[in-house]
């Protein structure tokens, strides 16, 4: 009976963590694809209302870690240049 149980519960866990695992994906992907339209944007064309909204995802994205935001950048096949 403690084994079933004990079973359940890391089937559970093992679905959960694939979820998260799923979702980071997901999440990198689209911070990745969002650091790379923020590094391509010419703000002199841009609306103040605009350049506000990107300032705010840009400084968003620099609070990453390295690590995370190389994965990022990994997820979408971007690199930081210069």
């Amino acid at each position: 009976m403690q084994n079933t149980i004990n079973q359940n519960e890391i089937n559970m866990l093992r679905t959960e963590l694939e979820l998260l695992m799923r979702e980071r994906e997901s999440l990198l992907r689209v911070t990745g694809a969002a650091a790379g339209l923020i590094a391509e944007m010419d703000s002199h064309d841009l609306p103040i209302r605009t350049i506000e909204a990107a300032d705010l995802l840009a400084t968003t994205i620099n609070s990453l870690s390295e690590e995370s935001l190389q994965d990022a950048l990994s997820a979408v096949h971007a690199e930081i240049v210069g």
